[in-house]
């Protein structure tokens, strides 16, 4: 970071006059605890998941992140631009909209901070998800309902968020879906990362949507590096990002029940669409092909690769951004039982042939 670190600061500030912190340094040495390991995700090459296929096709491991998943890059740079703006101190309450993984990152650096964080979540949310951000400290502020005029959770959840900012005082929402700070995290270091690891030679690179922050990011650093990559958003069949029909949608980490601020369509040349038993198969064979134990949008996003195969030129370089990892998804995604529970009995053998 080109900044001092948000650890670094809050010690400082949370410092007493009979206890001083050690200041932290600047650079890329500075000592920032497990702050400092966020990004800098290897970028492995998949020569088994799909062979034949034509093309070279590339994974960026974004679960080896410190709190298991892309979003630890928006949370921190978040949190450290908000500081920087004099937005946040060492007592204000950030409160947050997450079904996982941005709340998991928030959780992270907060407990490394000192800062309070309400997390809202929704009935949708895993057991095990709730769990990990308890065990970091933060508060779970749970909505039993869907948004009445939409049957949407999201709108519900961003609506209690509002409600709970104007009550509480000294409070901050990053606001995930509309911080440009999300996207520019993905500017500045994850599609950097990508295209320097393959010598700025990236025919195509697949990004799953939520938030939009990844794919946004990914294209700005294209458009702004002038580079010919085609960026090709992934969304779950029934989303409301990219389409006015919606669907159930059984899968956590992709899809939205609105489009969000972020998203912007000039940063994206292609859409594809995938539904939940795609991304479930793709995880199923990601993991026994490649020994890659991935969450469900990384299963989409190899599904979409998959799906558009015919409109790659024969050796083009693809680089699929691998959002996070799957051990939280072994009741759904890896549980054959969950399968046949929501998508029927014939949906359930799913893992590919040895």
């Amino acid at each position: 970071m080109g900044s001092l670190a948000l650890e670094a600061q809050l010690a400082i500030a949370l410092a007493t006059d009979e206890e001083t912190a050690d200041p932290l340094p600047f650079g890329g040495t500075s000592r920032e605890g497990i702050l400092s390991a966020v990004g800098g995700t290897p970028l492995v090459e998949l020569r088994r998941m799909y062979p034949g296929l034509g093309l070279r096709l590339f994974a960026k491991l974004e679960a080896l992140n410190p709190g298991g998943s892309i979003k630890d890059r928006p949370a921190l740079e978040i949190l450290e631009a908000a500081l920087r703006d004099g937005e946040i101190g060492p007592q204000t309450v950030i409160v947050e909209s997450s079904s996982g993984n941005m709340g998991i990152g928030l959780a992270q650096a907060c407990a490394v901070s000192g800062l309070r964080l309400i997390c809202v979540v929704d009935a949708k949310a895993s057991r095990q998800n709730v769990r990990i951000l308890e065990t970091y400290g933060a508060e779970i502020d749970y909505v039993a309902e869907p948004d009445p005029e939409t049957g949407e959770f999201l709108p519900a959840r961003l609506n209690r968020v509002r409600q709970i900012i104007q009550e509480t005082a000294n409070s901050f929402w990053p606001n995930q879906y509309a911080n440009h700070h999300n996207s520019g995290s993905h500017c500045r270091t994850t599609m950097d990362e990508v295209v320097t690891a393959l010598d700025g030679k990236v025919d195509y690179v697949f990004c799953a949507t939520s938030t939009c922050g990844t794919v946004r990011g990914c294209g700005e650093y294209v458009r702004a590096k002038g580079l010919a990559t085609r960026v090709v958003a992934v969304d779950s069949l029934g989303s409301l990002i990219f389409s006015d029909a919606k669907g159930p949608r059984f899968l956590p980490g992709m899809g939205a029940g609105l489009r969000p601020p972020l998203c912007d369509l000039q940063f994206i040349d292609d859409i594809v669409h995938v539904t939940d038993l795609e991304c479930i198969a793709g995880c199923r064979r990601l993991v026994r092909r490649e020994g890659i134990l991935a969450g469900a949008s990384s299963g989409g996003l190899l599904a979409a690769v998959q799906k558009i195969r015919d409109k790659i030129p024969a050796g083009a370089t693809c680089a699929v951004i691998l959002p996070d990892r799957g051990e939280r998804y072994l009741d759904t995604v890896y549980s054959d039982e969950w399968v046949r529970e929501h998508f029927g009995e014939s949906a359930g053998d799913l893992w590919p042939e040895r």
